[in-house]
């Protein structure tokens, strides 16, 4: 690809290039399950697509690339960019390069399918130790790192508070104890946040959000720009086996291409409606990371921008001044607005965590960040924004 700056061009050219023998302009779906060697173990790079698959290493190359990976352009297994089935098995094979015994200090915020693999399958099936801390506090992330801490996991913004982390602070640290950090960059994406040029040594991606963009595939990405780490990485990859098929690769690298232009439409809509409903009576909280009365944005200013601008993202949470009974009438009041686990779509989305994606969390650890049974998380589609205000106002008017 011609060398750009500019993270759209990235996001259409990244790691890719036309097919050397038709000239195809989108990266083939190379569906084989194996391939012919010349004599036994002499072969032009691939063998079996576990192991190695075109249309997956296009991917990888891709995010590799909008990430800022060193080694993103690489065609051979030690590309930065890792694919996987979806976002929590590239969560538990980053797992599996730790040992048993291992401390993981984890964000207290953070999606609800990521603390159950933390704390009810990891915990137990591979001994690994988690702490929950506020990780937004980085005198608490220091207090709580102990002599066999070994990964440190962010979410920012988090899911569903929206809360976010110091990644220059958190890198920091890390490289201070020795300690390899992550940062889960769903919610902000390359576009608005890059983790690794703050420093933090892992990003992950649930795939299936804003990167593939249209609510029909389900994946999940790692990047690095480390080497050794991309070696460990990639041989677990390999050896646990979990691993984005060839056309699901296609359908994320279909989704990347146009994730500058939707990202724009997600932050513009979310900039329109947030302060609507900070000032909506019968909303007693709003959370969007871009607007003033967000307790980091200053923070989030600096870390999340557009074209070098504060980017808010596109996910507001909202607490309703209702009853759970008054909540529920909300949600079944939306006719944009689809009532649905999942966001980063092109179309707007609305979910219930207490009763949705966070049910796993334990009860009274939801009440302490205030994932109330009355709190609303938002996801901005990119339908014209005066629909999208129009929809909530009607449905709030029902409560």
């Amino acid at each position: 690809m011609a060398q750009s700056k500019n993270l759209g061009t990235i996001a259409i050219h990244g790691g890719q290039h036309p097919d050397a023998i038709t000239g195809a302009v989108m990266p083939p779906i190379s569906l084989s399950s194996t391939y012919a060697q010349r004599r036994p173990g002499e072969h032009a790079g691939f063998e079996y697509t576990r192991s190695h698959n075109p249309t997956r290493y296009a991917l990888e190359r891709c995010i590799a690339t909008l990430e800022g990976s060193q080694i993103a352009e690489s065609t051979d297994p030690s590309c930065g960019g890792f694919a996987f089935s979806s976002g929590l098995a590239a969560i538990a094979t980053l797992l599996d390069i730790l040992e048993s015994g291992d401390h993981v200090l984890v964000m207290d915020d953070l999606y609800g399918g990521t603390h159950r693999l933390f704390e009810q399958v990891r915990a137990r099936s591979a001994g690994l130790h988690f702490d929950i801390a506020d990780l937004s506090d980085l005198s608490a992330a220091e207090a709580a790192i102990t002599d066999r801490t070994r990964l440190i996991w962010v979410e920012t913004p988090t899911n569903p508070m929206l809360k976010l982390a110091d990644l220059d602070g958190i890198a920091a640290l890390g490289k201070r104890h020795g300690i390899i950090t992550a940062c889960d960059n769903t919610f902000a994406t390359p576009m608005l946040q890059r983790p690794m040029d703050h420093g933090i040594d892992i990003v992950m991606h649930s795939a299936t959000k804003y990167l593939g963009g249209h609510s029909d595939v389900v994946a999940g990405l790692l990047v690095t720009g480390d080497e050794p780490l991309a070696e460990r990485l990639r041989f677990h990859q390999n050896s646990v086996g979990s691993v984005l098929g060839p056309f699901d690769s296609y359908m994320v690298l279909r989704g990347i291409k146009t994730l500058d232009v939707r990202m724009r439409r997600h932050c513009e809509s979310a900039a329109i409606i947030a302060p609507m409903l900070a000032a909506h009576p019968k909303v007693t909280r709003m959370c969007w990371p871009g607007h003033e009365s967000h307790p980091q944005f200053d923070l989030a200013s600096r870390q999340m921008q557009l074209d070098g601008q504060p980017g808010g993202g596109g996910m507001i949470t909202i607490d309703l001044d209702a009853d759970t009974e008054g909540c529920a009438r909300f949600l079944e009041s939306l006719r944009i607005f689809a009532l649905a686990e999942s966001l980063g779509g092109v179309e707007s989305l609305a979910n219930h965590p207490a009763i949705m994606t966070h049910a796993s969390v334990p009860q009274e650890r939801r009440a302490a960040l205030g994932i109330s049974d009355t709190l609303v998380r938002l996801s901005m589609g990119i339908e014209t924004p005066q629909d999208l205000v129009d929809d909530l106002t009607q449905a709030l008017d029902r409560i």
